[in-house]
């Protein structure tokens, strides 16, 4: 009977937790609605802003913006990481492969005798790297779940000053790219100094959770081209357009802190949800074996039972 208890006890246990693991996964996958409907309220100022200097640079010749701060090309010798994790675990691998991500560029850049400093993102980054006493310059954490351009332009900030001082002379960023609901990528771009070849639209997609014969999917599609053009060679500008990029490209800059915290986001929930799903499948499975190994031990200690009570009567006969 004690080992029926003990079945039992495990049975109601795997049963709180699927509940538990259940409830975590409708709110991941709700607040992955809400992470794509910010890319997409997000997109139209990205997109025409990314037009705005794609035509300014256009009007320019690349050694008139060679005095540009952000576009300044230095020998580097000091490097900041920037690396964009999570606060909170149960999303699968998400955290741990974003760290081993910035783990192998410092590697790789220490290699070239560079100096590496860290911008951290997240709990579990700035954790990690804690305990290994690596160099840390700025740390975030408490950040909403779902980005917003102001934690976005603290972190930019952060960033051209440190650039803008030449605390540090090149800035790249380490964030998780969100390909679908099971799948995320890891990867790293430079952010500073800012190439003027790279400002002109790039392809993009959309991704949608939607549900299908009671199942979460996830449906993409690219996303609307952008149609970029130069500006009118009779456009006339009150300032001189290097000026007018010179002030836009902060702008661009926490477009593009703005748009991984974005992804990086979407990836995080869409790993806690993907398994949180896989947890409540094997907590279902389990509670089948389970329940199966209960039947099993009741009807042994029913048969035991039976034959106690007719030992017992041929006994007295």
């Amino acid at each position: 009977m004690a080992n029926l208890k003990l079945i039992r006890d495990r049975i109601q246990s795997v049963k709180n937790t699927r509940k538990i693991t259940e409830a975590m996964r409708l709110v991941a996958a709700a607040k992955v609605r809400r992470a794509q409907a910010q890319v997409n309220a997000t997109r139209p100022f990205a997109d025409r802003l990314a037009q705005v200097l794609y035509g300014l640079q256009s009007r320019l010749k690349f050694e008139n913006m060679s005095d540009l701060p952000l576009l300044q090309q230095r020998e580097a010798q000091k490097v900041a990481l920037l690396v964009i994790s999570g606060d909170r675990g149960l999303c699968g691998g998400y955290n741990a492969n974003v760290i081993r991500r910035a783990e192998i560029r410092a590697k790789e850049l220490a290699a070239e005798g560079l100096e590496i400093t860290y911008v951290l993102v997240g709990r579990k980054a700035i954790q990690y790297f804690e305990r290994r006493n690596a160099p840390i310059s700025a740390k975030y954490t408490g950040l909403e779940q779902i980005p917003t351009a102001d934690e976005a332009s603290t972190i930019s900030e952060e960033l051209l000053s440190l650039f803008l001082s030449e605390t540090i002379d090149r800035v790249e960023l380490v964030y998780t790219k969100f390909l679908s609901l099971v799948s995320n990528k890891p990867v790293t771009q430079t952010l500073l100094p800012l190439d003027p070849q790279g400002l002109e639209a790039q392809d993009d997609e959309i991704f949608r959770l939607t549900s299908r014969d009671g199942r979460l999917a996830v449906e993409r599609e690219d996303a609307p081209d952008v149609a970029v053009s130069e500006f009118p060679k009779d456009m006339l500008f009150e300032q001189d357009p290097a000026q007018i990029l010179d002030a836009l490209l902060p702008l661009y800059l926490n477009n593009q802190v703005l748009r991984a915290m974005q992804e990086s986001a979407a990836s995080e929930l869409a790993s806690r949800m993907t398994a949180m799903n896989s947890a409540s499948d094997n907590a279902k499975e389990l509670m089948k074996t389970l329940t199966l190994s209960y039947n099993k031990a009741r009807q042994a200690a029913i048969t035991q039972e039976i034959l106690e009570v007719v030992g017992g009567a041929a006994a007295l006969g």
